[in-house]
């Protein structure tokens, strides 16, 4: 099994970040789906062992990737902050799209809500933000058990600092 730690839009948060990683290390891979270029490019360097991957929000200014596409475990994945969808079509653009480049998982932030549903065929998961969340939902990042090609679990864990 390989586990994923799925974050987005820590804007700065350093020290939740950090915690998150800390409790979670034995994840085989931490992605950060944007906003939060600062925090995670610090948090690297605390934990060297770790596999790591980034894409640019909206908030970030570095030289990341806007998109970034990849396969892991079977599976092949699509990672976006989601910024650059409008947000009245997100999730049928972003199925629209990680389905073109042959991904049958997309990951996303931006909207700070964590969200979970296969559209189209394409799972879609918002692991939601554990430093600023919104609407009614809670501090948030995501898990993801990725046991072979046919079988992967995405969990939300509500983040207690």
């Amino acid at each position: 099994m390989l586990s994923i730690v799925v974050i987005s839009d820590t804007h700065g948060d350093f020290d939740t970040l950090y915690d998150i990683a800390s409790r979670n290390r034995t994840a085989d891979l931490f992605i950060h789906l944007g906003d939060g270029e600062r925090e995670f490019d610090d948090l690297k360097s605390c934990f060297p062992d770790k596999a790591f991957i980034f894409v640019k929000g909206n908030n970030d200014w570095g030289n990341h990737p806007v998109v970034h596409t990849f396969s892991y475990g079977g599976h092949k994945l699509y990672l976006t902050h989601g910024h650059s969808f409008e947000r009245t079509s997100l999730h049928s653009f972003l199925s629209a799209s990680a389905k073109a480049n042959g991904c049958d998982i997309a990951l996303f932030g931006h909207t700070h809500q964590p969200f979970n549903e296969i559209i189209n065929g394409v799972r879609l998961f918002n692991p939601g933000s554990p430093s600023r969340p919104r609407g009614m939902s809670k501090p948030s990042f995501g898990i993801i058990k990725i046991y072979d090609e046919n079988k992967a679990v995405f969990e939300h864990k509500e983040y207690k600092f």
